[in-house]
């Protein structure tokens, strides 16, 4: 008998599927804040599943080449530059200058009325000292520190910067939009309620792209069939852990049942809080959200928008048994009035 959350809510997704004495289920904790951008997760990733190159494309963001998520990369570590901290920004126009827009002298260098001081537009020249320094040539200013930039130099000369690091990967959602349009059975849910694509059957439709929220499934270019994270299936078969987790060096992605990783998550986001960060949060973790909670979820450091992920997503299957309900009054309405028409007609 189906479960009354099937489509939407709360649920165990093994049994739901048919799998009889399924073991606990398994997935990813993904903590945002021990990443350093490695990204040896995403290179055991490709080794372990022979997922080929992405291109090897320069795209200019910061030291992200991956991009995000794509048919050759089913992991994407991304770099998130901020100028400031999350809750040290500086208040809205608390930084504008409040005097005139241009004072006197300047104003007459513009127009052109001051003394002509040998520059354009007339602006006075540099100091004296200065301008020796610059014909005495380059000047010798010490060898690089040996400790971390504003580490040996105090902190009032540090700069209000960070980067915002994350391993983004399939959420494997406990309902999973995904699988419920594949036409072909290609998509399955395994025992340890991950959702895999068997490639060989797979008919390249599209179907599951455009039903995911989170936008991970692609088509690879020249195959046209659709990939993504398995969870390395076959390794957690085999009682192993996921390439990904286990190359990762500082064990910001945990593997393990999902009850415990949320426990540990839980735990995590209360030290973080009593640790001065109060930003920390979690992402993908509550089974009552739009999906049913993720199998793979993860712990931020700022709004969910900011690493790319929808802020409250929803499986695009929930309204189905609405939509098929409503469908079915206007076919009715529809014979009903074929038929009256049919009959008056007749009359």
């Amino acid at each position: 008998m189906p479960d009354a959350n099937s489509l939407y809510g709360p649920l165990d997704p093994a049994p739901d599927a048919g799998w009889v004495d399924a073991p606990p289920r398994m997935g990813f904790f993904t903590d945002t804040s021990v990443c350093i951008g490695c990204k040896a997760c995403e290179v055991a990733c490709k080794e372990w599943n022979g997922v080929p190159d992405s291109g090897f494309d320069l795209l200019g963001m910061s030291y992200d080449n991956t991009g995000a998520l794509t048919a050759n990369s089913w992991r994407h570590v991304a770099f998130i530059e901020q100028p400031r901290p999350a809750g040290h920004r500086t208040p809205p126009f608390a930084g504008d200058p409040t005097g005139p827009a241009i004072s006197p002298a300047s104003a007459a260098a513009g127009a052109g009325t001051a003394p002509d001081t040998g520059t354009n537009p007339g602006l006075p020249p540099g100091r004296p000292e200065a301008a020796a320094r610059m014909a005495a040539g380059p000047e010798f200013l010490g060898m690089p520190g040996a400790q971390p930039p504003g580490r040996d130099s105090g902190a009032e000369s540090r700069t209000d910067f960070r980067w915002l690091m994350m391993s983004d990967v399939c959420k494997h959602c406990t309902h999973a939009a995904c699988l419920d349009v594949c036409p072909t059975g290609s998509l399955f849910r395994t025992e340890f309620g991950t959702v895999v694509v068997q490639e060989d059957i797979c008919n390249g439709c599209g179907y599951c792209i455009s039903a995911c929220p989170y936008g991970v499934i692609d088509q690879r270019k020249g195959d046209g069939r659709a990939w993504k994270c398995t969870l390395c299936y076959d390794r957690i078969g085999a009682g192993m852990t996921p390439a990904c987790a286990q190359a990762c060096p500082t064990e910001s992605i945990q593997y393990g049942p999902l009850d415990e990783l949320r426990e540990r998550a839980a735990t995590r986001v209360a030290a973080l809080h009593e640790r001065g960060v109060p930003e920390a949060r979690l992402y993908g973790h509550d089974p009552t959200d739009g999906v049913g909670g993720d199998g793979a979820f993860f712990l931020l450091l700022d709004e969910p928008e900011v690493y790319g992920l929808p802020p409250d997503p929803v499986v695009t299957t929930r309204d189905l048994p609405k939509m098929w309900k409503r469908a079915g009054f206007a076919a009715v309405a529809m014979a009903a009035a074929a038929v009256a028409a049919f009959v008056g007609g007749s009359s």
